[in-house]
């Protein structure tokens, strides 16, 4: 008589098998054959009843995986020395996963009973079911240094690039991790502090040439002067964070709430869910649920946590690194909305029309666990009719209903008329070692649009929810532009043969008037910068003075704790008017909002340059082995030292100074934002396509050097020229800035 396994063997199996985990599968390897198979089924659907496994398709499943990012403690090694690790929390009713350790040769030794935070990949080994890549031990917090590694006699020093330091670091012989004199390192403080001496530091990573690829974006964290490390309380108060329970919460576990974002996400802090309205006065309308990361209940008013938060501001993004707001603890583990494990968030069920207008909103603090983590371009072809494994399950119970709902938002989007910029995003692609291997543009696909749709409206729901009920907040503010940067706009417009309406109450809807008018023409790309260039900056603030940018009277940043602290404070604000517990905004904090949205609105704006100058130093980088060749571009800006021109094929923004444009002078007209030739009359002006020649990309600086050849497909004419090469004008203007020079000394003289 065939023997039927237990329902622990079963769940151990599929455990260990994750892709054999089909009921024929099953029954091949416990040798089950005939009438026997009638009694697997039925075990199959008891555990499916109990919980313990999910039918997807054909295949059984273990609902419960563990988060990509965990804490783990390290077991003893077994006979062949293989270090091991077991969860430290573990939701699932199966066997416990066994987790092997990869080191690298970088990481400290680790022993039985250490506590670590480790990134983990699912694999399908032959005793075990993750592997294990260490982010650091519990409990540690080693100090890092960036800087020039200098070679001694005994092991070497390193020399901090930080402006602000100006204490070398020691390296002992045996702690050089092989690096070479001259090159930028990352280090690690080794031992204990110590009152004398120079301090000891233990290399971690070689980075090599200082300018050199991989080191851009830490040279600019250095720069804006970005903390980048977090203080020893921090890290242990982030520690000793324990997963939020269901108490005082609302279990909504079984919503499928799915996460959707790039396909190299950190972090996952919102998630979405959409149905038909049921209510039969709203026919055709739809429900709306936006959950997002309850870190409010992690990062607390006065904690040191708190303090760390407000200082950063908010988290800073690289192409190669992302320099956190908050621990790797919290943002990469119990904060992310990982799927298949239970989080807390605080979520938004909204009621739209058929026509995409907000009829009605609820918050509610809740328990969620998403049953999938979604990417952007996976989602969007499955709903072109290439769906995946991940997605084919979804289709119809989550991801249709969720496109039919943003269907109705953008009916409500075209009657409210928020600004229509079209401006590519680029995504610098890099190599393993931190070359860029290629610079793009970003497809904007309806899955983002989608994403975007939701989130505003969930922004909105918080803002006027606090405002209903008189709570103070920082709102996110952008104001309309000013006369003056108008004007500039409308000429811009005027000399492409558009034209931007004077003498009214300024409106979004006009400025999309102009852009359709621009889209059809050579001076689209122009038309789009000039209008972002006369926008003001968005900044945070607890006065509402509007969004202009998204034609919104009310807006407040709610959908994005992990990585803005002005969207923590909006939790809290919604915690305090829901009297959803102690946790909730201050009143000390309520009367310092003016401060900290100045605050973080500075934060904000020192990001933007530090990503922008990186993004710069990459495409310096990524153009250097291209120097001499000849491109093509649209003169992007106009200044008296020479003119700016954005190369088509990069987006890169490259100078062509004055004396690489052509052999005459050329007068710089500020109101008109030209250039005039002096012998030629020729005008140079916004917009104007241009060929170049590469002449100079520094990866250090950032800087790229270009020489103009044509203009609008004709060769520059060549002007007067004197026998030493330059044109009698310039050499008359060096003349009477020579004797003016001399008048201003002799003036002093008396």
């Amino acid at each position: 008589m065939t023997r039927i396994p237990t329902k622990p063997e079963i769940l151990d199996w599929i455990s260990a098998n994750p892709t054999l985990t089909a009921k024929r599968d099953i029954a091949k390897a416990f040798g089950i054959k005939g009438a026997a198979r009638i009694d697997l089924k039925r075990i199959l659907k008891e555990l499916e009843a109990e919980g313990h496994l999910e039918k997807r398709k054909k295949t059984y499943q273990d609902p419960d995986r563990l988060p990509p990012v965990s804490v783990l403690q390290v077991v003893e090694p077994d006979a062949d020395g293989d270090l091991f690790a077991r969860p430290m929390e573990w939701h699932g009713t199966g066997v416990e996963p066994r987790i092997l350790i990869v080191p690298r040769a970088s990481d400290p030794a680790l022993g039985a009973g250490d506590r670590i935070l480790a990134r983990l990949t699912l694999v399908q080994g032959d005793d075990h079911h993750y592997e294990a890549r260490l982010i650091r031990r519990i409990g540690t917090n080693p100090r890092r240094v960036l800087g020039v590694f200098r070679k001694g006699a005994e092991g070497g020093r390193i020399v901090p690039v930080d402006k602000g330091s100006d204490r070398e670091w020691t390296v002992a012989a045996d702690a050089t991790g092989g690096a070479k004199d001259g090159e930028l390192v990352e280090a690690e403080q080794a031992g204990p502090k110590t009152r004398i001496g120079l301090p000891r530091a233990r290399i971690v990573d070689r980075l090599g040439d200082p300018s050199a690829p991989k080191a851009v974006s830490l040279i600019a964290i250095h720069e804006h002067g970005i903390p980048d490390s977090f203080p020893d309380d921090v890290v242990a108060e982030a520690d000793a964070q324990k997963p939020a329970g269901l108490k005082g919460r609302e279990d909504l576990r079984e919503m499928p709430l799915v996460t959707i974002d790039p396909w190299d996400a950190r972090d996952h802090d919102d998630a979405c869910y959409a149905h038909a309205d049921e209510d039969p006065k709203n026919a055709g309308g739809h429900v709306i649920w936006v959950a997002i990361a309850d870190v409010a209940a992690y990062v607390t008013p006065g904690s040191a946590l708190d303090r760390e938060a407000r200082k950063r501001g908010n988290s800073t993004y690289f192409p190669d690194r992302v320099v956190p707001m908050l621990p790797d603890r919290l943002s990469g583990d119990l904060c992310s909305l990982h799927e298949g494990v239970p989080r807390a968030c605080i979520a938004v069920r909204m009621q739209i029309d058929a026509q995409g207008e907000k009829i009605g909103h609820s918050f509610h603090r809740g328990l969620m666990r998403s049953p999938a983590s979604l990417n952007y371009e996976e989602v969007q072809a499955a709903m072109d009719g290439a769906p995946n494994d991940r997605t084919g399950p979804l289709l119809e119970p989550v991801l249709k209903p969720l496109y039919a709902a943003y269907a109705a938002l953008v009916e409500a989007r075209r009657k409210r008329q928020p600004l229509e910029l079209d401006l590519p995003e680029r995504q610098i692609v890099l190599d393993d070692d931190g070359t860029v291997r290629s610079v793009n543009f970003k497809d904007r696909l309806d899955a983002h649009r989608l994403i975007e749709e939701f989130m505003v409206l969930a922004n909105v729901a918080a803002a006027e929810t606090l405002i209903a009920k008189s709570q103070p907040l920082l709102f996110r503010v952008h104001e309309e532009p000013s006369p003056d940067k108008l004007d500039a706009l409308r000429e811009t417009a005027q000399a492409a043969g558009l034209n931007l309406a004077k003498g009214q109450v300024l409106k979004t809807a006009h400025l999309n008037r102009l852009l359709v008018q621009a889209s059809e023409t050579e001076d689209a790309e122009l038309i789009n910068i000039s209008t972002l260039r006369s926008m003001t900056q968005a900044y945070y603030g607890p006065q509402n003075f509007g969004h202009f940018g998204l034609a919104l009277k009310s807006y407040a940043h709610f959908t994005s704790p992990i990585r803005r602290y002005a969207d923590l404070i909006v939790h809290r604000a919604l915690i305090t008017a829901h009297g959803w517990g102690k946790d909730g905004l201050r009143v000390e904090d309520a009367e310092g909002l003016e401060k900290t949205g100045t605050h973080i609105s500075d934060t904000e704006r020192r990001s933007m340059v530090a990503e922008r100058d990186t993004t710069d130093r990459y495409l310096a980088a990524y153009l250097s082995e291209r120097v001499g060749d000849e491109m093509e571009g649209r003169i992007s800006g106009i200044a008296k030292f020479g003119i700016f021109v954005k190369l088509d094929d990069s987006g890169a923004d490259g100078l062509v100074p004055m004396r690489a444009i052509g052999a005459e002078y050329f007068h710089y007209d500020r109101e008109a934002n030209t250039l005039m030739g002096s012998d030629t009359g020729m005008i140079i002006s916004l917009g104007q396509r241009a060929t170049v020649r590469l002449a100079e990309a520094v990866p250090v600086t950032g800087g790229i050097a270009l020489e103009l050849l044509a203009l609008d497909g004709q060769s520059l004419p060549k002007g007067r020229q004197s026998p030493a090469g330059r044109s009698p004008r310039r050499k008359a203007v060096k003349s009477k800035r020579r004797s003016d020079k001399a008048k201003r000394k002799v003036s002093r003289k008396r």
